[in-house]
């Protein structure tokens, strides 16, 4: 009797060990099923390129067809819309100019939710409205798809090095899975909390970027009118003195110096930037 429960335990074991190694195995299969990626602007078809260099097959649309070339000469299936992607892929990946586009892209027409299976993860990195990710994640989850805000920060060059910063929020049991996809594409991964403080945290860091920027405008303006802030010398002493951000806002400031020197100028694309940042309401 003994003997017949060891051999039993044995196989039971040895079972368990088949077991796990299929789970592992239909894991790791999962993993590199294709991605959608949907929105390849100057940060979109970088970072979708990431994901083609880390071995995910790329499923990609864009609302100008002329934008998909680039990606699609990297190896990326393109599609005429959203919805399409939407049938193809259960993981995917937006990255849009503001809350209206992501409606539209969500919810229009030809939108995701209109063709989106059960089970999709739905990743969004564009910087918009809390409230508008809160209302994209409620319609997400009619359909039995999980919606998750995962805006940037960092630029071009940091989404071309796969060196961006993302902000997440949302469902905290599905954050290791957007996780691995992210990591392709950044350096850092934050969970912020639930759906909406991924761009809460967004709209913070831009706010004090935006009043660095400001505040050294301003004291470029004053080094101006005493004749000192185009000193070199002076510059670097300032740029020991203070951190990253200032020496970034002050090398815009000196390239920007003739803006600068109008009064009734302003601040040309940084402020616009800035402006729809500050523009985006908290709730």
């Amino acid at each position: 009797m003994a003997a017949l429960f060891r051999g039993y335990r044995n196989f039971y074991k040895r079972s368990n060990k088949h077991v796990e190694l299929i789970l592992v195995s239909c894991r790791s299969m999962a993993s590199k099923t294709p991605v959608g990626f949907i929105g390849l602007g100057n940060m979109g078809t970088p970072m979708a390129r990431n994901l083609l260099k880390n071995g995910y097959p790329v499923i990609a649309t864009d609302a100008f067809p002329e934008s998909c070339k680039e990606l699609q000469d990297s190896g990326a299936q393109i599609l005429d819309s959203p919805a399409e992607v939407a049938e193809k892929a259960d993981r995917i990946i937006t990255m849009l100019p503001s809350s209206p586009n992501v409606i539209e892209v969500y919810t229009g027409s030809n939108g995701i939710l209109r063709k989106v299976k059960k089970g999709t993860l739905l990743i969004d990195s564009s910087t918009i409205d809390p409230a508008v990710s809160k209302e994209m994640a409620v319609a997400a989850e009619k359909m039995g798809a999980v919606f998750m805000d995962a805006p940037v920060s960092g630029g071009v060059g940091a989404a071309s090095l796969a060196k961006l910063t993302f902000l997440v929020g949302g469902v905290e049991e599905e954050y290791n899975a957007a996780q691995e996809l992210l990591t392709c594409m950044g350096a850092n991964v934050v969970y912020c909390g639930h759906v909406g403080s991924g761009q809460a945290a967004k709209i913070c860091n831009n706010m004090l970027l935006a009043i660095g920027m400001l505040g050294t405008a301003e004291t470029m303006n004053l080094g101006i009118s005493f004749k000192v802030a185009q000193n070199s010398d002076v510059t670097l002493k300032l740029k020991g003195s203070c951190d990253d951000s200032f020496t970034e806002c002050s090398s815009w400031c000196n390239e920007n110096i003739s803006i600068l020197k109008c009064s009734e100028c302003d601040l040309d694309a940084q402020s616009s930037k800035a402006a729809k940042h500050i523009s985006l309401r908290s709730t």
